[in-house]
């Protein structure tokens, strides 16, 4: 009786937890489904100094690594290295928009990356590292066509901005070991040296936009 009793007790708790976990799960649910909230797709260099960035803007619920704009569906990473498939690197942007806008989301992505460098960021080099805004809508794409023209003719940079502007088609999430890659591997050399200071940077400039805790 004791060994069934401690059975019993075990199970019940069991199915405690996973109706907890189940409990939360619906509750992420319903926070996706909330009508606030927009999806922005960037690419401007390596995906993980863009990840490492939008992680730490208020207002943005997820940030997810992966391939877009190119030809060949679910691409692996050593096939958009190769340069064949044509996709770049880019980040899916979860954003809560009435905390955070889609022109401020293009207004950290221009000044967080060198958008005047074609197919290049630093020593990253190839068409999957070209700067890139895949639109999800009309108006994304109204704005940012908008800003790209105003920077060139202000000509806030030396050189024009080449941000290649397309319509997003299909978005591939990258393998699991790049998700969240400079939170999980801050002093890992790449990380130290290349993304750390972009992070500095934007905390630097967006200080009202960077996340609290």
């Amino acid at each position: 009786m004791i060994r069934f009793g401690t059975f019993f007790l075990a199970t019940l708790v069991l199915l405690s937890f996973a109706c907890s976990k189940q409990k939360v799960m619906n509750e992420m649910g319903k926070k996706m489904d909330s009508k606030n909230l927009d999806t922005a797709v960037f690419g401007g260099g390596c995906f993980w100094c863009l990840e490492a960035i939008f992680q730490r803007v208020e207002g943005v619920y997820e940030v997810t690594s992966g391939y877009a704009g190119g030809t060949q569906k679910d691409p692996t990473y050593e096939e958009v290295c190769s340069g064949a498939t044509n996709h770049a690197e880019v980040c899916r942007v979860v954003f809560d928009s009435t905390k955070v806008r889609f022109e401020d989301l293009l207004e950290i992505f221009w000044k967080t990356h060198d958008p005047t460098t074609l197919n290049r960021q630093g020593n990253d080099v190839g068409t999957q590292y070209r700067s890139i805004i895949l639109y999800t809508s009309g108006r994304q794409k109204e704005l940012a066509e908008y800003y790209k023209n105003r920077i060139n003719e202000e000509k806030i940079y030396k050189d024009p901005v080449v941000t290649e502007i397309m319509a997003l088609e299909e978005f591939f999430p990258a393998e699991k070991y790049h998700q969240d890659y400079y939170n999980r591997n801050t002093f890992q050399g790449y990380c130290r040296f290349v993304i750390t200071p972009k992070v500095e940077k934007f905390e630097k400039l967006f200080k009202e936009r960077a996340k609290k805790n």
